[in-house]
């Protein structure tokens, strides 16, 4: 059975996620208060598209939400997007949530009111730009002798061998660095004393041929 997944305003970003979703296999409804971005997402195939304000319990209604599996808020009103997740929450019983937040300062309260994934545009972006420069130098300064590098990204399970241990203890190969951790909306650069926690996501950079060991050894995979 094909998962649902409901997204609530944020024309461009629904419109990417829409697309990726669907060809993902997805079922997707998005809703969205104007009316011209209404017409501009109903261009996407499959893409079933509502006209209304997607904090109004009655368009939540409209849209089955109660029987959606994910509710993903993407306004650009902070408040907005917390409301759309707590009546999915609360009034339709949606079990994952996801809001999107242009203030860092309001992921912890968005976490504590039961949000079950918040991202912050700001962090993100900055992530995704830290990590990409990081990345890119460290394509140019590791020594591999036939110049293949891979660069794997782990997310970490509490069931997996080097969680809550300390980078220095990680007995991988010379040809691999842990070069960045994404946790939560932030991003690390670690350094030896570095724990890895559960939910981490790992971007590894290593020689192409050691790439199955080191997932292997990182993972118990």
């Amino acid at each position: 059975m094909k998962k649902k997944v409901l997204l609530v305003g944020g024309l461009h970003k629904a419109m990417s996620l829409a697309d990726s979703l669907i060809t993902k296999g997805y079922e997707v409804t998005a809703i969205n208060m104007n009316y011209n971005d209404c017409l501009t997402l109903a261009s996407i195939d499959d893409l079933e598209v509502i006209h209304g304000d997607g904090t109004k319990p009655f368009i939540l209604e409209e849209a089955d939400t109660k029987e959606k599996d994910i509710v993903i808020a993407l306004t650009q009103r902070d408040d907005d997007n917390l409301v759309i997740c707590e009546l999915s929450k609360k009034k339709f019983g949606i079990q994952k949530t996801v809001a999107l937040v242009r203030d860092p300062q309001k992921t912890s309260f968005f976490y504590q009111m039961g949000i079950d994934s918040v991202v912050c545009a700001i962090n993100a972006i900055t992530g995704i730009i830290e990590q990409q420069a990081f990345v890119d130098e460290m394509t140019k300064i590791m020594s591999m002798e036939d110049g293949r590098v891979s660069i794997i990204e782990l997310k970490m399970k509490s069931d997996m061998p080097i969680v809550n241990k300390k980078l220095w203890e990680l007995k991988i190969p010379s040809q691999a660095i842990v070069g960045y951790i994404l946790r939560n909306d932030q991003g690390i650069v670690p350094r030896g004393d570095t724990r890895i926690l559960k939910d981490d996501t790992l971007i590894v950079i290593c020689d192409t041929s050691v790439q199955d060991q080191v997932t292997r050894e990182m993972t118990g995979q």
